[in-house]
Parts: structure tokens; sequence; C-alpha cells
């Protein structure tokens, strides 16, 4: 084994029985972010083909991952107890508190972080 595998593997977390519990425990929401990311490289794959390699870009092929994206996120949020369109929607308030009016690189640069979390947990005061 090489000395940075054996120097790095010593900073492993053991897989304790909180670990294993966890695991369980948050077993359908890990479905769902692996399921993401497979997804996302497939997405990001297509438009590699497109731009990269001059391939003409398979638009069903992309709205077909779109689509299994939006299958995985629902299962991400049903463990949550939310639905996609309610986290769209507060999606759509923290862009709306951190640009009012419009984007800009001021307000994209200076944020008001503590305001966006309002948002983000509910605060009707956000």
């Amino acid at each position: 084994m090489s000395d940075y595998q054996t120097e790095a593997l010593r900073t492993e977390a053991p897989i304790s029985e909180g670990v294993q519990e966890r695991i369980v425990a948050n077993s359908r929401a890990m479905h769902g972010i692996v399921g993401i990311c497979t997804e996302a490289g497939e997405l990001a794959d297509a438009y590699k083909k497109h731009v990269f390699y001059g391939r003409a870009l398979d638009a069903a092929n992309v709205r077909e991952e779109i689509g299994d994206i939006c299958w995985y996120l629902a299962i991400l949020c049903d463990t949550l107890g939310t639905t996609i369109e309610a986290e769209m929607d507060r999606n759509n308030a923290k862009l709306r508190k951190r640009y009012p009016e419009r984007f800009t690189e001021q307000a994209a640069n200076v944020r008001d972080l503590e305001a966006e979390r309002s948002v983000l947990e509910g605060d009707s005061n956000g």
C-alpha cells in the first residue's frame, strides 16, 4: 500500500454501530441523493458529447435525465416530509431575498446569509 493511502486511511471514521443505524435510517434519502448524482452525470455527459465532441444534442435524452432527476428528488423530498413544489417556492423566496430587483454582482458577493437562512427555515419575518 502506498504511503499516501496508508496515511489517508488512518483518518477514516470507523463504521460504528451509530453510523450503521444512521445509514439504515437514511437509506431512502441516500438512494435519492446517489440517484440525483448519477443522473446529473448522465445529463452532463449528454452536453459533453454535444459541446466537446460535436454530436447533435440528444434533447430527448436530456429531458429523460431531467425527469429521472425529478424522480429521485421526489424520493428525497418525501423523506423530508416536503414536496418538490414547496422547495421550488422556498428557493424562489430565497432568491427574492438575495436579489430583490434582479441579479447583481454586488448582491451575489455581499449576501445576508442570516436573512436567507430565515427564509429557508420558513420564518415569516425572513
